[in-house]
């Protein structure tokens, strides 16, 4: 190309007479060569030119002037005649009283790759995106969504109309794994939490019609008796108060089986008795069911910052608390019994709850399994950053866009959280 333009003729024509945004002004010296083969003509008196190459075709057939060639501006500059340019931007000033004194002697300087946006984004570790979240949405018997009170813009959604609008909205910004935890009426309630298993109750019955609605979501499922038991408790209680372990796990194993007949993807023990996950995944696999997947709620600690989901289910303990079963939010290296724990009996994710008063845990799993972690953002956390944004003393956008990062950075894969929805239209660019 360059060979062909350099033996075209050359036309010389004044800038005023082109459109400046499309040619290079250059000006011109008394006699003015090209070293491209052949002397161009001797220019007008001294003053601004353009010089315009040949033409050439483009892809519908027709011809496009060209300006100068790579050629052509190489020896202008060889010349001497280089193009105007901004000139070099003044040193900004700094404000008065500002100390002067000698830079320092570092060889690193880590503010470098901080000092812009671009620079921000390029070597940033850590990343989120609406795969990485799972949507907890609460559902009851009634037709019409009602607010919890609790939890400002959470709502217990009607099985039937509300809950396919809103996993329609989740989906529309790429949220395609939601968990349900239903509102039982107290009426079905009972110390054993028989309607746990009941094929015909409203989270089977919640999960047959997502699927038969939205075939490709990601149905999650909490497996526990607490929402079904008349006591509040994830476990069959003893008249002296005890919380039976193995007799609470046979009713899990069955809820579990009814949850995986009904269609769900993953089912989630989030009572922590002790051997419920190789019972459940011993439970499924016997009925044919080893396509379902277990998350295992396996450092879950007898934590104050659930009081807005009990609120949300009505399934606060009766008596006592739960501090026999959860853990003791003093401990640590505790959580890595659980984690050996679940491994061996067959856990396929592991989840740490609260998240981010747990940070410390959520790495501790991270740097010791390789099996996913996931982080559940409770209640508690989701409402005080609510209610900071509503006192006017935090941007909720930003302060909830750092919190679900912060578990990512720990080692969560993924997130549940009641910011699902509103942290996905914000990935997506959405204002709402």
């Amino acid at each position: 190309m360059a060979s062909t333009m350099a033996n075209a003729p050359i036309t010389v024509r004044p800038v005023k007479d082109l459109g400046c945004q499309n040619y290079v002004g250059l000006k011109a010296p008394t006699n003015f060569k090209l070293n491209i083969g052949r002397t161009a003509k001797k220019s007008q008196p001294s003053r601004l030119f353009v010089v315009r190459s040949s033409e050439r075709q483009n892809v519908s057939g027709t011809t496009k002037k060209l300006g100068l060639s790579d050629a052509e501006c190489e020896a202008a500059v060889v010349e001497g005649n280089v193009p105007e340019a901004p000139p070099v931007p003044p040193k900004p000033a700094s404000p008065a009283g500002t100390p002067v004194v000698p830079s320092l002697p570092l060889q690193r300087r880590p503010r470098l790759n901080r000092s812009s946006a671009s620079l921000r984004d390029a070597f940033q570790e850590t990343h989120i995106s609406p795969a990485n979240l799972v949507y907890p949405l609460f559902i009851h018997e009634g037709e019409e969504d009602a607010p919890i009170g609790a939890m400002p813009g959470c709502y217990r959604l009607g099985w039937r109309h509300g809950l396919l609008e809103e996993v329609a909205k989740a989906r529309d910004v790429g949220v395609k794994k939601i968990m349900l935890f239903p509102k039982v009426p107290d009426a079905l309630k009972s110390p054993t939490g028989d309607e746990a298993y009941n094929d015909n109750g409203l989270v089977p019955r919640a999960i047959r019609l997502l699927k038969d609605k939205y075939p490709d979501l990601c149905i999650f499922t909490d497996v526990a008796l607490d929402p079904y038991s008349s006591d509040g408790h994830d476990g069959i209680v003893r008249e002296d108060g005890v919380i039976l372990n193995d007799e609470t796990v046979h009713q899990l194993c069955k809820q579990a089986v009814a949850q995986a007949r009904a269609g769900a993807d993953v089912v989630c023990p989030s009572d922590m008795m002790d051997g419920r996950v190789g019972a459940i995944k011993a439970a499924l696999n016997a009925e044919g069911f080893n396509h379902v997947a277990i998350m295992s709620y396996t450092a879950k600690y007898a934590s104050s910052f659930y009081g807005p989901f009990r609120e949300a289910l009505d399934s606060n303990p009766r008596f006592g608390d739960k501090k026999t079963y959860q853990m003791n939010p003093a401990n640590y290296r505790e959580a890595l019994i659980e984690m050996d724990l679940d491994e061996k009996e067959g856990a396929d994710i592991l989840l740490v709850k609260p998240g981010l008063p747990y940070l410390d845990v959520i790495r501790l799993l991270r740097d010791n399994s390789h099996l996913p972690i996931a982080a559940y953002q409770v209640s508690g956390e989701y409402s005080m950053i609510k209610a900071g944004a509503a006192l006017k003393m935090i941007d909720e956008e930003r302060v909830m866009m750092e919190s679900l990062l912060c578990l990512r950075r720990a080692g969560a894969d993924t997130i549940v959280t009641y910011f699902a929805l509103q942290a996905a239209r914000c990935l997506c660019g959405e204002k709402r």
